[in-house]
């Protein structure tokens, strides 16, 4: 976090990471699951909830809602108390407001948010709570797994479902491949 007189150097900036206090030392003692058990949570999951859900376009969680809805089996549901709709979706004011209890709660808030989340989820019964790209709690990861849901920190959905299902190379992320074959797309 930086004070008023240093200017963040990730303002404006959709998926950075957060910058740290040059004074503080997080440690990290919470082991996430593995990527065999991240995988299972995406294939029995039927529903995911964007819990801060933004319409605006430049920000993580619309890119993030976008290819879920265009290129995943998931209902998606948004939740924002301050927005009405979202990609031509209805948004939702908490995870209490959704028609449907969500498998994955996908968490696109600030850090001190996170235990409430944790405990919003919870409390509607869903399976996972996953914290999005730069986000890391460890109170919410004990909050979520005291209720018997399961927990992912520091990744992003969209990214884990692209990856476990090549998918990557769609939103231009780097396969690894190198080739001299031109790549065949389905007409």
């Amino acid at each position: 976090m930086t004070d008023a007189s240093t200017p963040d150097p990730t303002a404006g900036v959709a998926c950075a990471l957060p910058v740290p206090a040059a004074n503080t030392t997080a440690v990290r003692t919470w082991q996430g699951p593995t990527a065999a058990a991240r995988l299972g949570m995406l294939r029995t999951a039927k529903s995911i909830a964007i819990v801060g859900a933004s319409a605006n376009a430049a920000r993580a969680s619309y890119f993030v809602a976008t290819y879920l809805l265009s290129s995943s089996p998931y209902e998606v549901y948004f939740v924002n108390p301050r927005v009405d709709e979202i990609l031509g979706h209805k948004v939702y004011a908490s995870l209490a407001d959704l028609p449907v209890v969500p498998d994955i709660v996908d968490v696109f808030r600030k850090n001190a948010d996170l235990p409430g989340v944790a405990r919003e989820a919870v409390a509607v019964g869903a399976k996972v709570l996953w914290l999005q790209l730069g986000s890391w709690n460890e109170e919410a990861a004990a909050i979520a797994e005291a209720g018997g849901l399961q927990v992912v920190m520091d990744r992003c959905v969209k990214i884990e479902h692209a990856r476990f299902h090549g998918g990557l190379h769609l939103a231009g992320f780097d396969t690894g491949v190198i080739s001299s074959k031109r790549q065949v797309t389905a007409r």
